[in-house]
C-alpha cells in the first residue's frame, strides 16, 4: 500500500538496508500506518503514537522555529545548537562569550535567561475545525472578501481557544486549504539557557559542512522551562519554579546500528510536495536564483560593516548564521533541480493526473484553467513582495512599520484586527522590538539597507510594486534618517507601543515619517496577496481533493505537506549513495574530527576534545561494532526545517539523537521526495553525553536525565 525502496543488506560501510519512507504524518493518522511501523520494527502501539497526552508524544515540544523534547521531569530540554543560538548570543558579550567557549550551569540558579524570543510550545490539543472554517461561505465572494472571511472565522476559533491565556492556538490550513486543525498549546515564556558547548563543538565544520555527510557537529544545547508556583506559565520570575512535564523521554545510550528503526517526532516547516509544474520553474528560474544574489549581497555587506568590531560581530553572529543556512539551502534547491529534472518529473505527472481526472474527476470542468490562472497571479504577487522586501530591508523601518501599523489596528475592535496585531500579539511584538537590542548596530542597518536599495533599482519596473518608486528613498539619502531617529534606543522604541495614529502622523522622527508615507502602498500590495489567497483558498482545496482521490486510486500514500505542526516520521539508520562508486555513512565517529582538525575555525575543536579522543577515553559511548564513539549518523526519515532538534526515537521510543541537517543531495526533498538519496542527518545521543561527561564535565544534568546504558 505505501511506496519503499529496498536496497540489499550489507555490511557497515558498504550499501545498507534503506526503507527511505516519505511521509510527515499527524499524529491521529498513524493508527492507519499500523502494519508501516510493524514493517520496520517499531514496538510502540500506534495507537499511543496517536495521543498526544502520552508518551512518547507528550515530551515532543517545539521553540521558535525548531522541535525539542523533553528529557528530565523538572522542565530540562534538549534541542540543537543552533536552535538555542540566540539565547546564547543574548548572554554573550566579548567579556564572556559563550558562543565561542560553551556555557554550563552547574546550579538552577546559575542558569541565564533565556529571553523574550525563547519559549517553549507544548502541543496539548488538536481538533478538526474544517467545518467551523469552511462551511456556509457565501458565494460569489471575491477573493479577498473570501480570505477576510476565513481569516474572521479562524480568529474567532482561536480567541475561543485563548479564553485561558495560559495557551497559545492556532488554525493553520492543511492540503492547502482543504481542511483545518486547531492546535491548542502551552507557551510556557520562562525558559531559560542551561548548558551548550563551545561554537566549535556545536557547529564543527560550520558553513563549509551544512548540508554535508561526513559531518561532525555536537549539534544540541539545553534549556530549562520555568512557570509559577501554581503550575501555570507565568512572566520571568526568579520565583518560578521548573516545569513539570506529562512525561520525558529516556535517554538510550545503547546506541543503533545500520538497518535499525527510527521514529522521529517534531515540527517540519514547510514542503511543497503537491505544487505544479509551473510553480517549481518558477522557483527554479525565478524566485530561488533572486534570493542567492539577494542574501549573498547582504552577507557581503554584513561583513564588511562588522569587520574588526567583536561587538558588531557577536550583534550580527545570529542573523549572519541564519542567512548563511537560507543561502547554502536554497544553493542546495537549484543544484537538486539541475541534478534532477524534478519540473519534467512533475510535467508527466500532471499530464497523467489531468488525464485521470478529465475521466474520473468529480470537480468543476473548469477547475484546472481556473487553478493555473490562480498560480499565475500568485506568482506575479510573489515578484512583488521580493521587491518589496528589498525596499524595505531595515530593521529600523520593519520596526517602524509595525508600531505604526500597531497603531491603527487598536483602532479596530480586537476581533476585527489584522491577525498579528491582536492583544494577544502585542507580547510578541514587544519581544521582536526588543531583540534588536542584542542584534542591530545604526550603521550596518544602513549600509545593509543602502545596498538593498541598489539591488532594488535594477529589478524590472514591471516587478515593483505600484507607487513604491515614489516614496521609497534615494540611495544617498539614508544618513539623516538614522541621524535623526531615536528608534535605535530600545526604551524609545518601545514607548511607541500604545500611543495613538495620529501621533505617528505628528511625529518628526524620520524613521516614523517614512513608515507613515510608506503605509499605503504597503497595503495595497497586502490588498492584492489576500486576494490571490483567497482565490487559491477556494480553488487549490478542489485540486487537492482531486490529487487525493487519484493518488488513492493508485495505492499511494497520501499526507498533508509540512505547516509548522506536530508530525511523525519513520525510517531506518542507512547509508546512500551520491554518485557511482561512493557510499557515505551511516556513521561518523571521533576520529574523523582529529582528521578535519585545522586549529583554524570552522575546524577548531577544543583542547579537551581532542585529548580525549587521543587518550581514547570512550567510557560507555564506545560503539562496540565501531570500535569508538559515533558522532552523526544518516536516516530515511522525512525531514525540512523547523526538524531541527527533533527527537530521534529507537523501536522503543527511547531518545537516540537529534535531528539537525539533511545532505546536500537531499535538499529537494521539500518539493519531491526521492527514497533513494534522501537522508537525514543527526546528532548520535551517545556523542552529546560523551561531551557532557569527558569534555564539559556536565555531571550534574547527566545524573538529572534518566540515561539507560549498554549492558555490560
Amino acid at each position: 500500500m505505501f511506496k519503499s525502496v529496498v536496497l540489499p543488506v550489507a555490511l557497515l560501510g558498504a550499501s545498507a538496508c534503506a526503507l527511505a519512507d516519505e511521509g510527515q504524518w499527524q499524529p491521529h493518522q498513524l493508527p492507519q500506518l499500523k502494519s508501516e511501523l510493524k514493517r520496520i520494527g517499531i514496538t510502540i502501539p500506534a495507537e499511543r503514537l496517536a495521543d498526544l497526552s502520552k508518551h512518547p508524544m507528550s515530551a515532543i515540544v517545539a521553540t521558535p522555529g525548531c522541535s525539542a523534547s523533553f528529557v528530565s521531569p523538572d522542565g530540562l530540554v534538549v534541542t540543537n545548537h543552533h536552535c538555542g543560538y540566540g539565547a546564547i548570543q543574548r548572554n554573550s558579550t566579548p567579556e564572556h562569550n559563550y558562543i565561542a567557549n560553551g556555557f554550563l550551569a552547574r546550579t538552577r540558579a546559575e542558569e541565564l535567561p533565556g529571553g523574550p524570543n525563547t519559549v517553549v510550545y507544548v502541543t496539548e490539543k488538536v481538533e478538526n475545525v474544517t467545518d467551523r472554517v469552511l462551511k456556509g461561505l457565501a458565494p460569489g465572494l471575491s477573493g479577498r472578501e473570501r480570505h477576510e472571511q476565513v481569516e474572521a472565522r479562524i480568529k474567532a476559533l482561536i480567541a475561543e481557544c485563548e479564553s485561558d491565556k495560559a495557551f497559545r492556538c492556532s488554525v493553520p490550513a492543511f492540503n492547502r486549504g482543504g481542511s483545518y486543525y486547531r492546535i491548542k498549546q502551552l507557551l510556557i515564556r520562562d525558559v531559560r539557557l542551561v548548558y551548550a558547548p563551545a561554537n566549535s563543538v556545536g557547529d564543527f565544520g560550520g558553513d563549509i559542512d551544512n548540508y554535508e555527510f561526513p559531518r561532525h557537529a555536537g549539534d544540541f544545547s539545553f534549556l530549562r522551562a520555568y512557570v509559577g508556583r501554581d503550575g501555570r506559565p507565568a512572566d520571568p520570575s526568579p520565583d518560578n519554579v521548573p516545569y513539570k512535564s506529562k512525561s520525558f523521554l529516556v535517554v538510550s545510550a545503547e546506541g543503533l546500528k545500520a538497518g535499525d528503526p527510527i521514529l522521529l517526532a517534531g515540527y517540519p516547516g514547510r514542503t511543497s510536495r503537491y505544487k505544479l509544474p509551473a510553480e517549481i520553474r518558477f522557483a527554479r528560474d525565478v524566485d530561488y536564483p533572486a534570493k542567492v544574489a539577494s542574501i549573498t549581497a547582504d552577507l557581503s555587506v554584513i561583513a564588511a560593516a562588522t569587520m574588526g568590531n567583536p561587538d558588531y560581530t557577536v550583534r550580527y553572529a545570529s542573523v549572519a548564521k541564519s542567512l548563511n543556512n537560507v543561502l547554502k539551502k536554497t544553493r542546495g534547491l537549484l543544484d537538486g533541480f539541475a541534478r534532477k529534472d524534478i519540473a519534467g518529473i512533475k510535467d508527466a505527472q500532471d499530464a497523467e493526473f489531468r488525464a485521470w481526472y478529465k475521466q474520473h474527476g468529480t470537480g468543476p470542468k473548469n477547475l484546472l484553467a481556473d487553478l493555473d490562472a490562480a498560480i499565475a497571479a500568485d506568482m506575479a504577487t510573489t515578484q512583488q513582495e521580493t521587491a518589496w522586501m528589498e525596499a524595505t530591508h531595515s530593521d529600523l523601518l520593519k520596526s517602524a512599520r509595525t508600531l505604526f501599523r500597531l497603531a491603527l489596528e487598536h483602532q479596530k475592535p480586537d476581533a476585527q484586527r489584522e491577525a498579528g496585531y491582536q492583544d494577544r500579539d502585542v507580547s510578541f511584538i514587544k519581544a521582536r522590538l526588543t531583540r534588536l537590542e542584542q542584534s542591530f548596530v545604526a550603521s550596518v542597518d544602513q549600509a545593509r539597507w543602502q545596498a538593498a536599495l541598489v539591488r532594488y533599482a535594477k529589478l524590472d519596473p514591471k516587478a515593483r510594486p505600484h507607487g513604491l518608486d515614489a516614496v521609497v528613498p534615494a540611495q544617498n539619502a539614508l544618513a539623516p534618517l538614522y541621524k535623526g531617529t531615536e528608534l535605535g534606543d530600545t526604551a524609545k522604541r518601545l514607548a511607541w507601543i500604545g500611543k495613538d495614529a495620529e501621533a505617528f502622523r505628528k511625529s518628526n522622527d524620520p524613521f516614523i515619517q517614512l513608515a507613515v508615507h510608506m503605509h499605503d502602498v504597503g497595503m495595497a500590495l497586502e490588498e492584492r496577496r489576500k486576494e490571490v489567497e483567497g482565490n487559491l483558498e477556494r480553488i487549490v482545496p478542489l485540486y487537492m481533493d482531486a490529487v487525493i482521490a487519484w493518488k488513492k486510486s493508485q495505492g499511494k500514500p497520501v499526507y498533508p505537506d509540512a505547516n509548522g505542526t506536530l508530525r511523525v516520521t519513520y525510517g531506518t539508520v542507512a547509508p546512500y549513495s551520491p554518485r557511482d562508486g561512493i557510499v557515505k555513512g551511516p556513521f561518523t565517529t571521533v576520529e574523523g574530527i582529529l582528521e578535519k582538525q585545522t586549529g583554524k575555525a570552522p575546524f577548531d575543536a577544543p583542547a579537551g576534545l581532542l585529548q580525549a579522543i587521543r587518550d581514547k577515553r570512550y567510557g560507555a559511548f564506545k560503539d562496540p561494532a565501531l570500535g569508538t564513539v559515533p558522532v552523526n549518523f544518516l536516516s530515511s526519515a522525512d525531514t525540512t526545517g523547523g526538524n531541527s532538534g527533533s527527537a530521534v526515537m529507537n523501536r522503543r521510543g527511547e531518545l537516540v539523537g537529534l535531528n539537525f541537517d539533511s545532505t546536500y543531495e537531499s535538499i529537494t526533498k521539500d518539493w519531491y521526495f526521492d527514497p533513494v538519496i534522501t537522508r537525514a542527518i543527526h546528532v548520535d545521543i551517545r556523542y552529546l553525553l560523551w561531551v557532557m561527561k569527558e569534555v564539559d564535565h556536565a555531571d550534574n544534568l547527566l545524573h538529572e536525565m534518566t540515561i539507560k546504558y549498554p549492558k555490560s
